[in-house]
């Protein structure tokens, strides 16, 4: 079953479909490693990354596990970051939110605004009822993030990734459908 992935628009963002012009943008953000210093795998060294990552946002949908949206802000056009619903169970009516946005645009709500956008489609057109959601527990910005939106926080996965050779913990957040406040 495919999953036809969404255009979202708010008042500052769109989020779309990737294709194959966001690549050189998607390699710049995944090749910082600012950005990627609480992620689990290292910044990407080459651009054919960016096309494997473009392809992979097309075999998920087509496979109906989720939808992986480039987010460019409307005043100019610029993408920023991308925002992600992937494990999409329609028998469980649960996915996984996910989201990577540049560093020069932290601090100005653009991850919050997106995140709800995409978690009001899931909610409304997926029927979905829970989203979780991990974060790496040193990434403090991610978990406000998560927090404002109505996630609560519900563990920690101990020693559950390695970010740049080290041994990291994630928090584990869920939201549920009857607690979510758009």
């Amino acid at each position: 079953m495919s999953l036809s992935a969404p255009t979202l628009h708010t008042d500052r963002l769109r989020l779309r479909p990737f294709n194959e012009s966001d690549a050189d943008a998607l390699f710049a953000l995944h090749s910082n490693a600012h950005v990627l210093r609480y992620w689990d795998a290292p910044p990407w060294s080459e651009r054919k990354r960016a096309e494997r990552f473009i392809a992979a946002c097309r075999e998920i949908e087509e496979a109906g596990t989720g939808t992986r949206l480039a987010v460019e802000r409307v005043s100019d056009g610029v993408f920023i970051g991308w925002c992600s619903l992937n494990r999409w169970n329609p028998d469980y009516r649960s996915a996984s939110m996910g989201y990577c946005f540049d560093d020069g645009v932290w601090g100005h709500g653009y991850a919050t605004e997106a995140a709800r956008s995409l978690l009001q489609w899931a909610f409304n057109t997926l029927d979905v009822n829970r989203v979780q959601a991990e974060t790496d527990t040193r990434n403090t910005a991610s978990a406000r993030v998560l927090e404002k939106l109505g996630f609560v926080r519900e563990g920690k996965l101990r020693e559950d990734c390695v970010v740049n050779g080290e041994v990291s913990d994630s928090w584990v957040y869920g939201l549920i459908r009857r607690e979510w406040q758009p």
